[in-house]
């Protein structure tokens, strides 16, 4: 018995005949003979989509195929010859329906990677970029042929673009080799861009740059691109940012941190020190009984908001700092302060100890 023709394809029996046409295209482009040469798996497999897409596409025979499990009558007319020059027309031809492709098209898009500073992200700056891209040939305005000559019709596919070819029951068509489905053949080539129409050359462009822009964020200049071949449009020139690392400060949206290290007494007795920013110093105030890693903000002294009003904060986190050596008479004075708090223990100590003695019982 057949295998049941939903089956086959992968669609549901509620499928949509759009769902239906999408199925069969990647399955016929997956099994493609021309893709899989000597393969009588893939064939077979070729076969049976062709058979099963072939009843489920005429609604007649589709809706014969629901009620009774069979298909009345054969295949769509015209065979497979004509199902295959529609399902494969774009496929086989870059969308340019049948017979030769339009000749004009798009530039390629670009991208050019800009590395800039911390502080350039912060105020914003217009800079230029040097850009190697492909642009018209002048001499020849674009055609690629000699000036005073043209493009002669191809011989062998006779203007058309493609050629067809026959395997067993089906018509294939294909980009012509020769003239790589233009139709056209361009005998006498322009000599100064060898027949591509387009020149390599390196152009100066500005760009803005606003502030608050992050790393990895792209700009595109619109039509900055290669330009297009035949008349088509150019592409666009993405910018790529790269923001290079500080030496200070780590962005998190539009806010800057930066680790501050402090003293034990300035901890404890509570000081104002001097911090930096990115455009100068400030004053930043430290508490009494500040606890080390706590974080301390500079309000609005951070990056600008991209798509909004205002800046994000400076943030400092206190690090403590232990002096790896101690003279005689600091010594002195912490074994007092040691001597003076004896039995005495804050909250974090206290919540420790509660915690110990639950685990230990």
């Amino acid at each position: 018995m057949p295998r049941d023709y939903y089956e086959v394809l992968g669609v549901a029996r509620s499928a949509s005949d759009a769902e239906i046409k999408k199925a069969f295209r990647a399955l016929a482009m997956q099994y493609h003979p021309d893709r899989n040469q000597g393969e009588k798996q893939a064939e077979d497999r070729f076969k049976e989509v062709n058979e099963a897409y072939a009843a489920l596409s005429d609604p007649d025979k589709r809706a014969h195929y629901d009620r009774f499990g069979t298909v009345g009558g054969g295949f769509p007319e015209g065979g497979f010859g004509t199902l295959f020059e529609d399902i494969f027309e774009n496929f086989f031809t870059g969308g340019g329906g049948r017979g030769r492709r339009s000749r004009a098209m798009r530039g390629e898009d670009l991208q050019y990677e800009l590395k800039i500073t911390l502080e350039e992200a912060a105020t914003g700056l217009e800079t230029k970029v040097q850009i190697p891209r492909l642009e018209r040939c002048e001499q020849c305005e674009g055609t690629g042929a000699e000036p005073g000559s043209r493009p002669v019709p191809c011989d062998t596919c006779h203007g058309r673009g493609e050629i067809r070819i026959n395997q067993g029951f089906l018509t294939v068509a294909r980009p012509c080799p020769k003239c790589r489905g233009e139709g056209q053949v361009n005998r006498n080539p322009c000599p100064t861009c060898r027949g591509e129409g387009r020149q390599r050359t390196e152009r100066l462009l500005s760009v803005k740059i606003p502030g608050g822009i992050e790393d990895g964020m792209q700009l595109r200049l619109s039509g900055e691109g290669s330009s297009g071949v035949n008349g088509g449009p150019a592409g666009d020139l993405y910018v790529l940012v790269r923001i290079a690392e500080h030496d200070l400060f780590v962005r998190d949206g539009a806010d800057l941190y930066c680790d501050t290290p402090v003293s034990f007494p300035q901890l404890a007795l509570g000081t104002e020190v001097e911090v930096p920013l990115l455009d100068g110093v400030a004053k930043l105030k430290i508490a009494p009984g500040t606890q080390p890693h706590a974080v301390l903000r500079v309000r609005g002294k951070g990056m600008p908001h991209l798509r909004g009003r205002g800046r994000g904060d400076a943030c400092y986190r206190v690090i403590l700092e232990v002096p790896a050596k101690l003279t005689p008479r600091q010594r002195e004075a912490l074994e007092a302060f040691e001597a003076a708090t004896k039995g005495e223990h804050g909250p974090l100590s206290l919540s420790f100890l509660e915690r110990m003695k639950k685990l230990i019982g």
